[in-house]
């Protein structure tokens, strides 16, 4: 074992953990994938796989690359702003109106295809995503020593596949509660109160 990769990987890890760990557009789809108990294997395992790719190339270089473009950065801020706000504004509509609150409901079942594209979508369109796994991660990652960058990069790759993983199953453990319509308004205006925050944060951030 190459000397520090331990500390390298617990790096990693903890980093990946604290900056995935945290109510998303991304997070809250696959709360609901999971709660809702549909293609919860395959909604986890592309937000996996997206995060090993956006990881590794940010850790490969890509981060220093896009830190210095300012232009770059501002128009991620404003895309995932943009973004942030539509996705807070869906969920504050569905905990006003009540609907889709019933995660076993006989209604349209959502097919594999969209599962597939729903989860692209909240994982490639929210900018929340590159600024996290390619620009923090990558940063943090590229300023290791080249042999210990590996490591680096196991470690916030298995955060992200512990966390995804106890979000879409272990949601099932709270399926009871959320059998009360109740509780599906109070996750989804909780949602969109976050959505919201995230995107002013975001634009004070990098245009204040």
């Amino acid at each position: 074992m190459q000397p520090g990769s331990s500390a390298a990987y617990a790096t990693g890890f903890l980093l990946g953990a604290s900056l995935i760990v945290a109510i998303g557009a991304q997070n809250a789809f696959v709360l609901r994938q999971g709660l809702s108990r549909l293609h919860v294997p395959l909604v986890v395992t592309v937000c996996v796989l997206l995060d090993v790719v956006l990881m590794t190339l940010g850790v490969s270089g890509l981060a220093v690359s896009i830190g210095r473009d300012r232009l770059a950065l501002e128009a991620l801020a404003l895309g995932g702003a943009c973004f942030l706000g539509g996705y807070g504004f869906g969920a504050a509509r569905r905990a006003w109106s009540g609907e889709s609150l019933h995660a076993a409901s006989r209604g349209p079942v959502q097919s594999a295809r969209g599962a597939l594209a729903h989860t692209l979508a909240v994982s490639l369109l929210n900018p929340h995503v590159y600024l996290d796994t390619i620009l923090l991660v990558g940063s943090v990652g590229a300023q290791q020593p080249s042999a210990l960058r590996p490591a680096f990069l196991a470690g916030a790759c298995t955060a992200s596949l512990g966390w995804f993983t106890s979000l879409g199953f272990g949601a099932r453990v709270m399926a009871p509660v959320f059998a009360r319509p109740a509780a599906w308004r109070v996750l989804d205006a909780l949602v969109a109160l976050t959505m919201w925050t995230i995107a002013l944060l975001l634009l004070r951030a990098t245009f204040l």
